[in-house]
């Protein structure tokens, strides 16, 4: 679907709900009949896109023991800035 950049303006939620319903896959947004944006519903992204340290690592769950090992230390280092 195209719409132009003045219509897009006055029925933007519009097209946001028929994005959100599926009623369209992407919008393109023209100025003077040529495309100069598009507006698509985000898409998660995949494994090999994430950022950080556990990227390639399978969540594993910790027990409840694990998870409050620190508590002490992290609570120091918030109250006292060391």
């Amino acid at each position: 679907m195209e719409v132009s950049i003045a219509q897009g303006k006055a029925e933007f939620s519009n097209l946001i709900r028929m994005l959100e319903s599926k009623r369209e896959e992407s919008i393109t947004i023209t100025r003077y009949g040529k495309p100069v944006a598009q507006i698509t519903v985000p898409q998660p992204a995949p494994v090999s896109k994430r950022i950080g340290a556990l990227k390639n690592h399978p969540y594993q769950p910790l027990t409840q023991e694990e998870f409050d090992k620190n508590n002490e230390k992290i609570a120091k280092l918030l109250i006292e800035g060391e």
